[in-house]
């Protein structure tokens, strides 16, 4: 598998960001910041890896950023 399909969850993950960023910034309506990306994976496929919680997190972040832009 090369590294480019491994990338793409975070690939998307960060358009994700991007785009719902544009969109508030186009409504004037701050966000909060997105999750940081983890720093600490060993690359172990760990249960419970950092990435998991990322991913967790950041789904969080993009529901919370299409309520905070559906209200506004």
């Amino acid at each position: 598998m090369n590294d480019l399909v491994l990338q793409q969850p975070l690939l998307q993950a960060r358009a994700q960001i991007a785009l719902w960023q544009g969109r508030a910034a186009a409504a004037a309506q701050p966000l909060r910041q997105p999750p940081p990306e983890p720093t600490s994976c060993c690359g172990r496929g760990c249960n419970g890896c950092v990435w998991e919680g990322y991913y967790g997190a950041l789904s969080f972040w993009l529901e919370d950023a299409a309520a905070a832009l559906a209200a506004a």
